[in-house]
């Protein structure tokens, strides 16, 4: 959290001049320009590194900004973008004056362009194409620039209908093909009818897109457009309105308060995904899958239609405090309505915590393996569920089945709670510091301080690209100390910062109190680094044992995003190292001979080439002949390569151990199911298993 006095230095230099008269701009703009004078008095008073308010700046907020108005180039032309370009070195001035001239002006361009765009697309596809000419198109936008004018931009859009037109009569020819050969009573349908119905689907498809498109408001603009300006400073600091944040805050918990169902906005309705298992619908049981909401209704409150509504917006009106009522009318799969009272209740997202499970080993006893998906915490209730104490109850139930050794899962850990790495760590060490962490240029250190040891055996801690944040803390320490042999690809993510939120109504005069709530700022308040003195940021945590990966000719981490903070080292802490040595060396060359013979390593290096290739293989031919041939062979390689890295292996699992403690028997069942599912997916889990063969090495070091 920013401390008290830095607090209280943001409070007192916040200082806000208005340049215009309050009747001389609408209620809207003025919330906006207040919103942005707000954003960056609190990101120059409270950011680890704040920025010259520029030309630069202007630049690095106005390529950001352009990015997400039209990323894929797809509306603008060169002639808008060099409209709009004329504000690159402005952007700054426009802040200081509280000028929002290129935000509006870049939302007209671009509503001018997408209403042009959606004239086209109805046209292009009323009739059949010309499938035999030679011609290609680039997708991938890095690859190519804007185009001149509308009138290019016309012929862009009929490769980019065509392209897709001809992918879908592949697809259906194939679909049709494979039909045939298990009913040869199927009535093929011709290629004329195949393109048809091609045409059609794309149309439909494209309708829904730009009916989306339709819903995206100026709010919704101007959120991505703050979100640009923060951005800036580095790629972690973002805006948050206010219904963004309360979905952070349902991530970072793994709870809601709600009705317990995954919902999704389809052809204008708001369609039931899946109920959550224990949730407030599954025990009421009437809402299913496939249902279609129509209407939601609060308790003694009028109905209100959600037809063609915003998914975000329906959810609001869905989502509610414990204990109180929603109604729902919908539209069942047989066509009949009916309307369902749920009863709000916390839900709690089981799939978003720690859970274990228990390798057989015949020659090194049982390996525990526990999977953290990220380090949650409830930011709203201190007593509430958190990552440590559950970290905690896992490894007792490990304890208690006699493991030899445990596995840390924290592949695609994406980081969270700070305190919740440090307590986890302490978990595996006695007393010492675990993380440091700079705040401007003062030094803090965050320490285990407690000298007991939950568990004192053999660790490995399996970590990927994606691992970031906290994963890389509890990485980093335990590879410094010695204490655990880190397995994965061959970097993590490489985000070493630290972020905080901050509520911009604080800091907004009560003049404006009729234009609150502002919404949220997630912003770098600090940078942490290795006990060792390194950083991870940029440079992640480089495992022990490297094994292959289908992304590692790819770039991926924090060093491929606009403007990241720097790396840097300071001064290494004092510590301890653990006091049985790890023969790193050597296991990482048993682990080098079992992956050279591996099939299912070969198959991940072939996939990784192939991938890489991919991804540089920027022109697409359009001949359907061509296309055809190229889009068989990259089925047939597509269709290999997907089992890479879900070989089936012969990983054992012990079978769970199931409590008795919860009443519902068909709640139980489904738990049980679930578990068995997990447990299948671990078991084709080839990085996995390799890694549950360098714990079986590790335990038979350790053992001499």
């Amino acid at each position: 959290m920013i401390n008290s006095r830095k607090l209280i230095i943001i409070l007192s230099s916040l200082l806000f001049v208005l340049l215009f008269s309050s009747n001389s701009l609408s209620d809207d703009t003025r919330k906006e320009e207040v919103l942005l004078t707000k954003t960056i008095e609190i990101l120059q008073a409270a950011h680890f590194s704040p920025k010259a308010i520029d030309d630069t700046f202007s630049e690095q907020v106005f390529h950001l900004y352009m990015q997400t108005l039209d990323y894929n180039k797809i509306y603008f032309t060169q002639e808008q973008y060099s409209i709009l370009e004329t504000y690159i070195h402005k952007i700054d001035d426009e802040l200081r004056e509280q000028s929002l001239d290129f935000f509006i002006l870049s939302l007209e361009l671009l509503q001018n362009q997408i209403e042009f765009v959606s004239s086209l697309y109805t046209e292009i596809l009323s009739q059949p194409l010309d499938y035999d000419t030679e011609e290609s198109i680039v997708i991938d936008p890095e690859q190519r620039t804007f185009v001149k004018n509308n009138a290019e931009l016309t012929d862009f859009w009929r490769k980019f209908l065509k392209y897709q037109v001809v992918d879908e009569i592949v697809v259906s020819e194939d679909n049709q093909k494979k039909e045939f050969e298990t009913n040869d009573t199927l009535t093929l349908k011709t290629f004329d009818e195949i393109e048809k119905e091609a045409r059609e689907r794309i149309r439909k498809r494209y309708e829904t897109r730009f009916k989306r498109l339709e819903k995206i408001t100026k709010d919704d603009r101007f959120s991505s457009y703050a979100n640009c300006i923060t951005s800036a400073y580095d790629p972690h600091t973002n805006y948050f309105p206010p219904k963004e944040k309360e979905d952070f805050d349902i991530r970072i918990s793994g709870k809601l308060e709600g009705i317990g169902a995954t919902l999704s906005e389809k052809d204008g309705y708001i369609r039931v995904v899946s109920i959550v298992p224990g949730s407030p619908s599954w025990k009421q049981g009437d809402l299913q899958p496939n249902d279609l909401i129509q209407k939601v209704t609060q308790k003694d409150g009028e109905a209100v239609d959600v037809g063609d509504m915003r998914l975000d917006e329906a959810v609001q009106l869905i989502r509610g405090p414990k204990g109180t009522e929603v109604t729902l009318t919908v539209k069942k799969v047989d066509g009949t309505i009916m309307d369902i009272t749920i009863v709000r209740d916390i839900v709690q997202l089981e799939e978003q915590y720690a859970r274990s499970a228990i390798f057989n080993s015949p020659t090194q006893g049982d390996i525990g393996y526990i999977y953290l998906p990220q380090f949650y915490v409830d930011m709203n209730d201190r007593k509430g569920r958190n990552c440590a104490d559950d970290m905690r109850l896992e490894i007792e139930k490990l304890k208690n089945e006699n493991i030899s050794g445990i596995i840390v899962d924290l592949r695609d850990n994406g980081g969270g709670s700070l305190p919740g790495v440090v307590d986890i760590a302490g978990l595996f060490i006695e007393k010492g510091p675990i993380v440091q962490v700079m705040v401007g240029t003062n030094k803090q250190v965050l320490y285990d301080k407690d000298a007991r040891v939950q568990y004192n055996g053999p660790l490995v801690i399996l970590v990927n690209s994606f691992s970031a944040s906290a994963s890389e803390i509890l990485a980093a320490a335990m590879q410094d100390y010695s204490r655990a042999v880190i397995v994965g690809t061959q970097s993590t993510y490489g985000k070493g910062t630290v972020q905080r939120f901050v509520d911009i109504d604080r800091f907004v005069e009560s003049t404006y109190n009729n234009y609150k709530p502002f919404g949220s700022l997630k912003l770098t308040i600090q940078k942490f680094y290795r006990i060792n003195g390194g950083s991870t940021q940029l440079k992640g945590v480089v495992p022990d044992i490297i094994l292959p990966d289908i992304y590692q000719h790819i770039e991926i981490g924090e060093k491929d995003l606009d403007y990241p903070m720097a790396w840097t080292e300071i001064d290494k802490e004092k510590y301890q190292t653990w006091n049985q040595k790890l023969n790193i060396r050597k296991l990482a060359r048993l682990s080098a001979q079992r992956v050279e013979k591996d099939s299912g390593f070969v198959l991940i290096q072939d996939a990784s080439t192939w991938l890489a290739d991919k991804r540089q293989d920027s022109a697409i031919n359009l001949s359907l002949t061509e296309y055809r041939v190229k889009k068989h062979i990259d089925n047939e390689l597509a269709e290999k390569y997907a089992q890479a890295n879900k070989n089936k292996t012969q990983l054992q699992i012990k079978a769970p151990y199931m409590p008795a403690t919860i009443e519902d028997v068909g709640l139980d069942s489904i738990k049980t199911q679930r578990i068995s599912e997990w447990h299948q997916k671990l078991t084709e889990d080839v990085t996995l298993y390799e890694t549950y063969k360098i714990m079986c090495d590790l335990i038979r070091q350790q053992k001499r």
